[in-house]
């Protein structure tokens, strides 16, 4: 049975966040078994800023993981939170959207890293994870969640995993990471949300479209060589829909339905 094998399975788990997290896993396995010179990797807004910009930091800063348990923790909680956008967000329909989504809010966690610099970080990952789970549960209202044994409504998940991790050894730097992740995620809610609701006005972030035409040519490209009869994340989204699952960023085994009332 063909079909049923993991390497089948993996090609129709969601394209962005597979790749992502894959990437972001096994970077983070190489830089902390010494395969890879931490150097080479880590946030480091000097050299970003400097000429010739290493400008590949960009992206890898915001894709390595704490060490030991951080390597399954943080790859897992990104990869919930991103497949669940990625799949079933009702902004971001398209890939463009996502990816869109992505490149803002890095930049605007990166901007605020650069403007408070409270302390140095190796790497911003645990601020885009939390504005992830941010973004994510803020469309799951009324759904209950465990977590740390602890039940709360999904909307509070994000500043739970900010509180939490005062619980742990360097637990400072998460939760500075954690709370430049929350502002991030917010103001991308209010200006393409709540301003152009509430306030009359444009989506200022609205997805361009250089990105919608970027993003078919790598389909395109992607299409002619991809392999047969893998429908790639479709397959992802038509199984949740059809089973009537909403799958947040937590496992299922946490999650229970509520009362169903909004906060606020």
């Amino acid at each position: 049975m063909p079909d049923n094998t993991i390497s089948d399975q993996y090609w129709r788990l969601p394209p962005i966040s597979r790749t992502l997290a894959t990437w972001m896993f096994l970077s983070s396995v190489g830089l902390y078994f010494g395969f890879v010179p931490s150097q080479w990797l880590g946030w480091h807004s000097n050299y970003i800023l400097r000429f010739p910009p290493q400008i590949w930091r960009l992206a890898t800063g915001f894709l390595i993981t704490g060490p030991q348990l951080g390597l399954l923790f943080d790859t897992y909680f990104f990869y919930k939170a991103a497949s669940d956008m990625e799949t079933g967000h009702p902004r971001m329909r398209r890939k463009e959207d996502f990816i869109w989504y992505l490149i803002c809010v890095c930049s605007f966690i990166a901007i605020i890293d650069y403007f408070v610099a409270i302390m140095p970080f190796f790497a911003l990952t645990r601020g885009l994870i939390v504005a992830l789970t941010y973004t994510a549960t803020q469309q799951q209202q009324g759904l209950q969640v465990n977590y740390m044994f602890v039940p709360l409504p999904a909307p509070l998940m994000p500043y739970a995993m900010i509180g939490i991790s005062l619980l742990f050894p360097g637990g400072i730097q998460d939760f500075f990471l954690g709370l430049y992740g929350l502002v991030a995620a917010h103001m991308w809610e209010f200006l393409t949300r709540i301003y152009p609701q509430l306030g009359g006005g444009p989506n200022l972030l609205q997805t361009p479209q250089f990105m919608t035409r970027l993003v078919g040519a790598v389909e395109g490209r992607i299409q002619a060589i991809s392999r047969p009869g893998v429908t790639g994340a479709s397959d992802y989204a038509s199984s949740g829909s059809s089973t009537g699952v909403n799958s947040g960023p937590l496992p299922d085994a946490w999650r229970t339905r509520g009362t169903g009332r909004r906060l606020g």
